[in-house]
Parts: C-alpha cells; sequence; structure tokens
C-alpha cells in the first residue's frame, strides 16, 4: 500500500517557518495567515495517511489470521514477495516474535478471540510492532453479517501508540445474485500518539468492495475499491487543526502490492469555505504500483515519496 512512513515529513511542502511563534489554534474559527493554512492543510494530509497507514495494517493482520477467521495469509501472515514493490499471500511468513492465541481453540466455535502478542518489538513486512492487539471475530468474515471489533493493548506501530476500536463487518449483499464481497470498516476514538506528543485523533467509515479475485479462496489476486469519509484533529507542535476528509477518487488496493495504486483523497480544515484553495489533495496515481503521489495545495504540487 502506498503509504507515508509514520515518521514522515513533507519534504519540500512543509514551509520552512518555525511553528513557535504559530501560538496553538484550536477553534475552527481561527483566522490563519497563508503560511498557517498551508501548514495546517499538509499537516491534516499528513494525519490522513498515518492513520490510514496505521489502521490498514490492522486490518490486513486482523484478515490474514487464518481462513476460519478471515482470508488467512495476509498482513503479517503473509510472504513478501521477492519484489520490492510485492507480496504475495501464503501462510508461512508469521515472525517467530508474534505470538498467536485462539479462544476457544475448537474450529467452528463462535464468538472466538484472538490475540497478536508481538511483545516489546516485532519487526515484519516493514513496520516496527508491540504490544497487543485483541479481535472479537463473531463469525467467519468471508460470510455476510458476521463481524470482527479490534481493541488494542498498548500496541505500537513504528514507536507510535495506537489507541481505539476497529470494526470489519461483511456487507455483501447475498440477494443480488452476486459473490462480490463487500465489508465495512468504522474506526471509533481512534488515536495515534507520536513519542514528541503530536497526535492524530480519527473517526472513519470505509466501504471496501472486493472489484477482483472474489471467484477464489486465496486473497493473491483479491483487489478491492475503497471509499469513504473521515473526520479528525491533528497536533503538530503547537498547532491544532480539526478537518474533514473524503476519498474523492476509489483507493485501489491491491493484497499484492505495498501500496495503493490509484484515488484520491481531499483534506480541509474545518470551517473554512466551500471554495477555499486551502484543500490538500493526495493522489496516489493512475495504477502503477509504486511509491509515488503527489500533494497539491493551493495550486502547488509536489511529488511525494511514500514508505
Amino acid at each position: 500500500m502506498k503509504r507515508f512512513s509514520l515518521a514522515a515529513q513533507l519534504t519540500g511542502v512543509v514551509l520552512a517557518a518555525t511553528l513557535a511563534a504559530i501560538g496553538c489554534k484550536k477553534e475552527n474559527s481561527d483566522t490563519l495567515s497563508p503560511q498557517e493554512e498551508m501548514q495546517a492543510a499538509t499537516y491534516t494530509s499528513q494525519s490522513e495517511v498515518d492513520a490510514e497507514i496505521a489502521f490498514d495494517d490492522v486490518y490486513d493482520n486482523v484478515m490474514g489470521v487464518n481462513t476460519e477467521v478471515g482470508l488467512g495469509g495476509v498482513g503479517v501472515f503473509g510472504r513478501i514477495a521477492s519484489s520490492p514493490t510485492g507480496r504475495t499471500a501464503s501462510v508461512d511468513s508469521l515472525p517467530p516474535c508474534t505470538t498467536v492465541t485462539v479462544s476457544p481453540q475448537q474450529t467452528g466455535a463462535f464468538p472466538k478471540t484472538v490475540v497478536l502478542d508481538f511483545g516489546t518489538g516485532c519487526f515484519s513486512h516493514g513496520h516496527l510492532r508491540s504490544g497487543k492487539i485483541r479481535t472479537v471475530y463473531t463469525g467467519p468474515l468471508r460470510e455476510a453479517g458476521n463481524s470482527a471489533t479490534t481493541t488494542f493493548d498498548n500496541f505500537k506501530i513504528d514507536s507510535v501508540l495506537v489507541e481505539g476500536t476497529h470494526k470489519i463487518t461483511n456487507t455483501t449483499n447475498l440477494t443480488s445474485g452476486s459473490n462480490q464481497r463487500q465489508f465495512k470498516i468504522e474506526l471509533t476514538n481512534a488515536k495515534l500518539t507520536h513519542p514528541n506528543g503530536d497526535y492524530s485523533e480519527w473517526a472513519a467509515t470505509r466501504t471496501q468492495t472486493q472489484i477482483e479475485g472474489n471467484g477464489t479462496a486465496a486473497p493473491a489476486d483479491d483487489i478491492l475499491s475503497v471509499q469513504g469519509t473521515a473526520h479528525g484533529r491533528v497536533k503538530h507542535a503547537t498547532l491544532i487543526v480539526i478537518w474533514n476528509s473524503e476519498i474523492t477518487e476509489p483507493l485501489i488496493k491491491k493484497y499484492t502490492c505495498r501500496w495503493i495504486s490509484k484515488g484520491r483523497v481531499k483534506t480541509v480544515r474545518e470551517g473554512l469555505p466551500t471554495n477555499t484553495p486551502w484543500v490538500a489533495i493526495l493522489d496516489y496515481g493512475a495504477g502503477t504500483c509504486d511509491n509515488q503521489a503527489t500533494l497539491t495545495i493551493n495550486g502547488n504540487t509536489q511529488q511525494i515519496t511514500l514508505h
């Protein structure tokens, strides 16, 4: 999935002036200078992507545990392909520093609780994770109507503390006669806290529709189209910004690619007029599996390398 690293800075976009002189802007009615608006737009986009990274990782790991509760073979359970941009789905690569506990262990017994314990630090699939994620499955996620709700126990990804509730529900329409899977993802009370005290708060709803690979059991050929909106608040040094985001062009997620390969996300500071120039547009490209994207704010476009 194409992404910022959780500690990334948008090189060339953030203005060089120090934030210390800005002061703490908490109210949407605050009037910001053009410099402050550029910084606010930049940080809202980064906050959106940071949250997308962390909770997409959670989604893949919840789905990847095994074929009884999910798809199996994705996230930390999937093999990394020889290509630096790709990955394959295979249930053989769970890192030895990760412990998986399933209760009850009996096949077909639900609700089922799965705890992924990354200990004090476990590096795999490009990220350092620690702590635990705990997921309660009402039934197999392959079946319509079932859900998986995840909470966190001192869980960190790349030193960023992850909090909140992550819920996946299989919302596939069985009456349509189609085997096209669909999942609803809901994030409530989500928060990412960096070691320096900066944070991002996030509430989001995503709809993932499987547009390829529905007829096969293995997820390696699965391609998902993602749509949705989010609302958040980001603190960066002394600047606090409340923002809204919308996926304006569906994000295309392939299990064989490390990054989102296509789609656009718009973020904007809450309270700005509809015709504001201070909208951040993150464009993931036209479908190529690479780590390049563009960020456009007030007519200024920067090439971004995502990690």
